[in-house]
């Protein structure tokens, strides 16, 4: 499995970073490509299921993804999501915890993926490219004006 750990400071408040991060149709706006569907009514919750399609029309593949774990920040505590991938091409697991400090924040993006019949050897190439991709999506949600 390819592991990564992405860490950005935020100049907004953990609230507000939070909720952010957690709009997750906005995700596929900075990824060529790609789009990001809840297909889980309501607000987010444990069993919300997140799909990600990366691709164009049939030549794309689905990653579907459950939040397994949903703690938003309160009461002094960070906020933290994970997601399990339930798909059959990427696998593993994506992990969003959400620090105050001060007026300020701090996220850490950790995840573990592994791409289905891609060796062993392309673990490491494939973290470079996670960091890559979603110190992408970081950015753009952290540094996007307002709520879209």
């Amino acid at each position: 499995m390819a592991h990564f750990r992405i860490e950005r400071p935020s100049p907004h408040p953990v609230d507000e970073t939070w909720r952010r991060l957690t709009q997750w149709q906005r995700h596929g706006a900075y990824v060529p490509l790609s789009s990001v569907a809840v297909r889980t009514e309501g607000p987010t919750r444990v069993g919300t299921v997140v799909v990600a399609h990366t691709g164009a029309g049939r030549a794309g593949f689905d990653d579907p993804m459950e939040v397994v774990r949903w703690e938003p920040p309160g009461g002094g505590r960070p906020g933290r999501c994970r997601l399990e991938k339930r798909g059959s091409v990427v696998l593993g697991w994506a992990e969003i915890e959400v620090w105050a400090r001060g007026e300020r924040s701090l996220v850490i993006w950790r995840e573990e993926a592994r791409v289905a019949r891609l060796p062993r050897a392309l673990d490491a190439p494939t973290a470079w490219a996670g960091r890559v991709v979603f110190g992408r999506v970081l950015r753009g949600l952290l540094e996007e004006p307002g709520s879209l």
